[in-house]
């Protein structure tokens, strides 16, 4: 494995692994693979008299690290903090690091540099809780979010809780202290049939961190210490379905609404469960501003959450969408785009064009951008020409119009696919038969769509209602 580094003045030969320190970058080797890609150590504990180490590899997705034995270290190679770096910024990255077959999944960055030090001891729910809870009580406007695009490599923006109006970016909760939420700290949760491995950090109690696996009932989303303790509580719950209105049915798949204010707890639990799975983007404890749709698939007995989107109740951004998640056993088949085109149709009925929060999570970029193209795509495959011997003529502003996808949205996707040409003084889109091949051969995968039919819902004016 070839290890290529340049302008790296402050890596040294580390013969011992006790030299080692939080902040430090050398080669980890991932497991499950045979690469060797730089990480940043985060922090370092005694396990039983074993030394271990909680590691980040540069430049890939944060769902990835992982707690790691001194055998998976090459300290060859390793780059000390800097004594004159800022406080808080860690390590800096040298300019050029080649390092075996180590590429991003995603291609992104996935966050900034990490601080020198980790307190362990502040990695729980308590300290995440009384910061979202002061955040409430003060009531005051954050900034929005700065970053153009849905990766996860973008400073969260601030969460606002203003009383006098819209929010500008209301999901997202940004910590000053980036310690507490830098390491993954729930082991395993089980919902319903599936057991799944977080890939984040979630402010769950300080109670359930430790433990090897926490319950959550799949109907109202309350966790539990033991599966016998959960069993108890399916005794008592009567739900069987998430607490709101049922506003779409088609076959096996439905929608709830629910409303952050009226449903606080549920709401609450669903994105504690949610933030196990996203990284910078969800709210926590201030839901009232909120409305969150829910899909689920139905069977005999009831009607089991697949995955949900948040969406503001006032949208200064006409924002139509703030969260968005399919739980892990459901991805990849189809469920992702089926939230996303539910989205747009609320919009379609609204009368308006609208946009997700940025920044999404890297799977939810992909997600985004291969809905955008297919839906722009069936558009522009289904235009008829005015006249014969005429091309078909549509409009960016009617494309809009047709799909409810923001304007910027639509040129974005038109320029990501090469479509848009410039020719005697107007733009042309021009398809190629090989885009129109891989349309149809993606379209044929979709087997599950949005039936506008099955949409029994009204939207409601929330800037003529009471403020929360």
């Amino acid at each position: 494995m070839k290890v290529e580094m340049e302008d790296v003045d402050d890596s040294t030969l580390c013969d011992s692994v006790s030299s080692l320190v939080e902040g430090c970058r050398l080669p980890v080797h991932m497991k499950g693979t045979s690469d060797w890609p730089l990480a940043e150590i985060v922090s370092i504990k005694d396990l039983d008299g074993l030394k271990v180490y909680y590691v980040h590899y540069v430049d890939f997705n944060k769902r990835l690290d992982e707690w790691v034995t001194e055998q998976s270290l090459d300290t060859r190679k390793v780059h000390f903090p800097r004594k004159d770096a800022a406080p808080g910024t860690g390590v800096s990255t040298p300019k050029k690091v080649q390092i075996g077959s180590g590429i991003s999944n995603s291609g992104q960055v996935s966050r900034p540099a990490s601080p020198v030090s980790t307190n362990s001891e502040l990695l729980n729910g308590n300290a995440v809780l009384a910061a979202a809870l002061q955040k409430k009580i003060n009531r005051k406007r954050k900034g929005p979010s700065l970053e153009g695009e849905d990766s996860q490599d973008g400073p969260p923006s601030q969460q606002s809780a203003a009383t006098g109006g819209p929010r500008q970016s209301g999901s997202m909760v940004s910590h000053h202290d980036d310690i507490v939420t830098r390491m993954k700290n729930i082991e395993m949760i089980e919902i319903g049939p599936h057991r799944v491995r977080p890939w984040y950090f979630a402010p769950y109690p300080q109670e359930m961190v430790h433990l090897a696996c926490i319950y959550i009932c799949e109907f109202c989303l309350k966790y539990r210490k033991s599966r016998k303790c959960l069993e108890r509580h399916l005794i008592k719950c009567n739900l069987r379905h998430p607490p709101g209105n049922e506003i779409y049915r088609k076959d096996n798949i439905s929608f709830f609404e629910i409303d952050g204010r009226k449903n606080k707890v549920y709401a609450q639990n669903l994105c504690l469960l949610a933030k196990l799975f996203l990284d910078h983007k969800t709210l926590y404890y201030d839901t009232d501003p909120f409305l969150f749709y829910v899909m689920t698939v139905f069977d005999h007995r009831g009607f089991h959450i697949v995955g949900y989107f948040s969406k503001e109740k006032e949208s200064t951004e006409d924002y139509n969408v703030a969260c968005i998640l399919t739980l892990p056993p459901y991805q990849r088949k189809g469920y992702g785009k089926l939230l996303i085109e539910f989205s747009y149709e609320l919009s379609k009925f609204e009368g308006k064009t609208g946009s997700p929060e940025k920044p999404l999570s890297d799977l939810g970029l992909l997600s985004y951008r291969s809905y955008w193209a297919q839906t722009i795509l069936e558009i522009l495959l289904s235009a008829k020409p005015i006249g014969e011997n005429e091309k078909a003529q549509i409009t960016i502003n009617e494309i809009c119009e047709l799909t409810s996808i923001k304007k910027e949205d639509v040129i974005s996707t038109l320029q990501n696919l090469n479509l848009i040409n410039y020719y005697k003084g107007q733009y042309i889109i021009t398809l190629s038969k090989e885009i129109i091949q891989q349309h149809y051969k993606a379209m044929e995968t979709r087997q599950i769509r949005i039936d506008s039919k099955a949409l029994h819902w009204t939207p409601k004016d929330w800037g003529k209602r009471a403020k929360w």
